[in-house]
């Protein structure tokens, strides 16, 4: 079976990365087609992948200005061509659900999300995206969106199927694309590559320093309380937390994966206090038998079972997480049990559900 791997951008190492690396374990000699890639994440995440990147890559300021270039980005994924190919598996937040496969070749699709900043997040993109020039004003990207929007909306119908990431995702897909996904597959963890330890005085956050992350709850819940909070990730708003946080917080920047795996085993607990569309640092906690303090919406009420592997905060604010911490006891919970809960969402029962899906997909007659 001939097999294309296809991103939307490799210019920065998260859950979607993860999920590809994950698919190159199980297509080993499948190329990755990208919009665009940094070296240093190849180098770092994906050694000796045979990367092809559209013509966007040799643009002025790539890939670091990779949004200054929005418009071009449709033309950009069905420029590539996969006409050598029987099976295209893409996983997308955005462009690569768009790819273009004719005659036979299938195109399988895991959506991680339908595109944020078009859709869910559409008016706070319009109000804060990046303006290259001056003279360029937000009526001008408010009709790039409109445009990118009815694009979008017709690259949702290419793929033959579509894996939703998780029951939450297969709403919003239905809400703003009209389309079932005929599966839903949970991101994965490694299981093994997780310890169960002594757990320390501290609480963890892992996420990168962006917006939506909602790590400063965590920071002010933390300062409130006077709890040890280690907060691991770097990002465009680390100084602003940094500049929040108290004496009692930590900043460890990007860690290595030895370094991730001794914090996870050695926390209390896992903040987690974003909106998500599904979510592996959780997963990541729960293999290392601690339990998490998450957000309750999103795709944590798929992982985190309330009173065994973690517990909720109804809220997005810091008297709800605060409210949960002050009567929070780790010793509630038992890390075997919590690790066990993991097991279900290892990486080996991942790849086989969706070479099962490859698979199927190939020897359908649907197009």
């Amino acid at each position: 079976m001939r097999i294309a791997l296809v991103h939307d951008f490799l210019n920065t190492w998260g859950g979607g990365e993860y999920v590809l690396k994950v698919f190159t374990e199980l297509y080993p000699e499948a190329p990755i087609y990208s919009l665009t890639y940094k070296q240093a994440i190849v180098d770092e995440f994906f050694p000796g992948r045979k990367i092809i990147p559209s013509f966007l890559q040799n643009y002025p300021g790539m890939p670091d200005k990779f949004k200054y270039y929005l418009s071009f980005m449709p033309k950009a994924i069905e420029s590539f061509d996969f006409s050598d190919y029987d099976v295209v598996l893409s996983d997308s937040s955005a462009y690569a659900k768009g790819a273009i496969t004719k005659g036979a070749t299938k195109h399988v699709c895991y959506l991680h999300t339908p595109t944020r900043y078009l859709w869910s997040d559409r008016e706070e993109y319009i109000k804060n995206a990046p303006i290259p020039l001056p003279i360029i004003g937000r009526s001008v990207v408010k009709g790039i969106v409109k445009k990118l929007q009815k694009w979008d909306l017709e690259a949702a119908k290419r793929p033959d199927v579509i894996i939703a990431n998780s029951k939450y995702i297969a709403e919003r897909t239905r809400t703003y694309y009209h389309r079932d996904p005929e599966y839903v597959v949970f991101p994965p963890v490694n299981v093994k590559q997780f310890k169960i330890g002594t757990p320390g005085d501290y609480f963890l956050v892992l996420a990168r320093a962006e917006p939506y992350k909602r790590t400063d709850l965590a920071i002010q819940a933390a300062n409130k309380l006077g709890l040890k909070l280690k907060v691991v990730g770097g990002g465009t708003k680390i100084k602003y937390l940094q500049e929040m946080a108290g004496p009692n917080v930590e900043f460890l920047g990007r860690v290595s994966e030895e370094e991730k795996v001794r914090l996870f085993s050695g926390c209390l607990a896992f903040i987690f206090p974003p909106k998500e569309d599904a979510g592996i640092t959780p997963l990541e906690a729960m293999a290392s038998g601690r339990p998490v303090i998450a957000y309750s919406e999103g795709g944590a009420l798929e992982s985190v079972v309330e009173g065994e592997t973690g517990e909720f905060f109804s809220d997005q604010t810091v008297d709800s997480l605060v409210e949960v911490l002050k009567v929070f006891d780790p010793s509630n919970y038992n890390p075997q049990k919590i690790r066990q809960h993991a097991d279900k969402f290892d990486k080996e029962i991942f790849k086989n559900r969706i070479q099962q899906i490859v698979n199927d997909a190939l020897s359908s007659d649907k197009r």
